[in-house]
């Protein structure tokens, strides 16, 4: 997701990096692989956010 999808779904940022990067160095330590799953999932969890911004997800959703 791109900042600016980000602001189109009136997401505000509030990452504090080295908190953040702390966790995904001990993770990468033991799954080199982590890091692509992760990117994956935030790829499909960001198209599915913006589907109900474009009012596609609300059909797709409805029945789950």
């Amino acid at each position: 997701m791109t900042g600016r999808n980000i602001a189109e779904l009136g997401i505000v940022p509030t990452v504090r990096h080295s908190d953040y990067i702390g966790p995904w160095l001990v993770l990468l330590e033991d799954d080199a692989r982590a890091i692509f799953r992760a990117a994956s999932q935030a790829g499909k969890a960001a198209d599915y956010s913006l589907a109900f911004r474009a009012g596609e997800g609300e059909e797709k959703g409805a029945g789950q």
